[in-house]
Order: C-alpha cells, then sequence, then structure tokens
C-alpha cells in the first residue's frame, strides 16, 4: 500500500479547517468594524481636549463656531484672533495651535468630510455648540453620552 493519506484522514483536515474557519472569520470582521468607533473616541477625545485647552488659555472663552477651524490650528491672540505664525502677531501673548488639522470623520456616510458647524447640514462631520464648548460626530445613528460614544443603531 503507498504512503499517501486516506480519504477519510483527509476529509477530517478539510472539517477541521472548515471548523476552524467559521469561527475565527467572525471575530475578524468584528474587530475591523470596531476600529472606526475607536477611532471616532479617540477623534472626539482630542477634538474636546483642544477645545478645553483654548479655553483655559483664552481667560474661559471657548473657541467660535465662526472661526473654530483658524482658532484650532492657528496661532491665537488673548481675544481670539487668529494669526499664521507667531511673527503676525501685535506683541502679546501667543496661544495654540491646537490641532494640526481637523480630524476627519472616521465613520458613517460622512466618512472624510471636516467641516465643523453648529447643526447636522451635508456636509457637516463635526457639530460644536459654543457656549458650552461641546462637540460630537453628525453621524445618523450615533448616540452620546458623558463618557464617548455610544452606538445604538449604527
Amino acid at each position: 500500500m503507498g504512503r499517501g493519506f486516506s480519504l477519510i484522514e483527509l476529509v477530517v483536515v478539510v472539517v477541521l479547517i472548515g471548523i476552524i474557519a467559521v469561527i475565527a472569520i467572525p471575530r475578524l470582521t468584528r474587530g475591523a468594524s470596531h476600529s472606526g468607533e475607536a477611532a471616532l473616541r479617540s477623534d472626539l477625545d482630542v477634538l474636546r481636549r483642544s477645545i478645553e485647552l483654548y479655553r483655559a488659555e483664552h481667560g474661559g472663552n471657548y473657541p467660535t463656531v465662526g472661526s473654530f477651524v483658524s482658532q484650532m490650528v492657528s496661532f491665537s491672540d488673548l481675544s481670539g484672533s487668529s494669526f499664521s505664525s507667531t511673527a503676525d502677531s501685535a506683541g502679546g501673548i501667543v496661544y495654540g495651535p491646537y490641532l494640526q488639522a481637523i480630524p476627519p470623520l472616521p465613520i458613517g456616510e460622512k466618512k472624510g468630510k471636516t467641516a465643523v458647524a453648529t447643526n447636522h447640514g451635508a456636509t457637516t462631520a463635526w457639530c460644536y455648540g459654543e457656549s458650552p464648548g461641546h462637540i460630537h460626530a453628525a453621524t445618523p445613528g450615533v448616540e452620546l453620552d458623558a463618557d464617548g460614544v455610544k452606538y445604538s443603531d449604527y
């Protein structure tokens, strides 16, 4: 008789590989689907910390909605006026920049967008409320709580 594998041995090996695949593949895809959630939590944390640092350095004032991007990514003075370099300042104390760029939204139908506004517009990625200094993702199906993001029906 030959030294090869019998048909039964080959079938057993194929069945075992199939069982391992059935167990492993869903776990791998679940991990990939939650990477967007982790990125969103991280981006929100960075944005919220930047807003709080701005407020601390600007006498308790939050960035304004109309100038949010420039106030976060440029230098500024105590009044919140933005400028591109320290040479452009009027000689006072210079603050910032707090971010290199506004992070793109990592999930949802607006993925990749960076616009900041007060409401959920078609191109809005981040909704910002100036008076309380709150920011959240402009993504339908995302519920926010004090700890970050809770995905309800995403």
